[in-house]
């Protein structure tokens, strides 16, 4: 044997004659066909056969989708922290307002107590001097009653010396002997003892108040050792005297003295003042 029997041959083995010449005829009609339609229509352009790569955005794309959504939550955190807020802020007005409107009727109600609170003790205190100006009128009352055998001594028909307005109120007092006394009364036929001395100071147009603790305190207070006619005299103390009568000289005085006497002219002996005011 030989030493290259069995070394493969390298070279490519006949083809079949008939073969290649079938090959040919083949190749050569796809070739003239191909000829055939170019010469039949225009060129056509030659597809583009380039690759583009698109840029990876998967990773971009997932931030951002996520900085979005991380917003929209926040967005919606805050709407919801205002939407408590306010809530907070309408309850607290509502709260404040109630408060504001319970403690305006609180100070109505204790100003409305305390007003009637001091009408009531404004009533007692008037009550209670009417109470203390009877009493001192029932002292007096008794105290004439146990005189009478002396009231004929003590009631003069003094003719007063006073001039001017001084003598128009004594001669007003004294033309008023005689009447009758009445709680309340101002005339002309009644009085009580304020009643009296308001009508006479009137005759010269000085108006009075008109009750006793306000006329102990309308003019100048003058000691009793230095009465002049016209002057006014009380019983009690000044600003709270229970009596009031009209100085008309001599040592006398007129007065509505009580029910039983009416109006008299006496002796300050008789029943001594107080005190005494000079309005003239």
């Amino acid at each position: 044997m030989s030493h290259t029997a069995l070394i493969p041959s390298h070279r490519k083995p006949r083809r079949n004659a008939s073969k290649t010449a079938l090959r040919a005829g083949v190749a050569g009609g796809v070739l003239s066909t191909i000829a055939v339609a170019g010469a039949a229509g225009p060129a056509q352009a030659e597809p583009v056969t380039q690759t583009i790569e698109m840029p990876t955005i998967t990773a971009g794309l997932s931030t951002a989708v996520a900085a979005s959504a991380e917003a929209t939550q926040q967005v919606a955190l805050d709407l919801e922290t205002q939407a408590h807020e306010e809530a907070a802020a309408t309850t607290a007005a509502k709260a404040a307002k109630k408060a504001k409107a319970e403690a305006v009727r609180k100070a109505e109600a204790k100003k409305k107590a305390e007003a009637k609170a001091k009408a009531e003790a404004q009533a007692k205190e008037e009550a209670a001097e009417r109470a203390s100006r009877s009493a001192a009128r029932t002292t007096l009352s008794a105290s004439t009653g146990s005189s009478s055998g002396s009231s004929s001594s003590a009631t003069t028909s003094y003719a007063s010396t006073a001039t001017g307005s001084a003598a128009s109120i004594v001669a007003f007092a004294q033309a008023q002997v005689g009447d009758a006394y009445v709680p309340g009364g101002t005339g002309p036929n009644s009085w009580d003892c304020s009643g009296l001395v308001q009508a006479a100071y009137r005759t010269v147009s000085v108006d009075l108040p008109r009750v006793s603790q306000s006329q102990s305190t309308a003019g100048t207070q003058v000691s009793l050792s230095n009465l002049q006619p016209g002057d006014i005299l009380y019983w009690g103390s000044a600003g709270s005297a229970y009596h009031v009568g009209i100085y008309v000289g001599g040592g006398q005085f007129v007065g509505a003295q009580n029910s039983s006497t009416g109006v008299v002219q006496r002796s300050l002996d008789y029943d001594m003042p107080t005190g005494a005011v000079r309005v003239l």
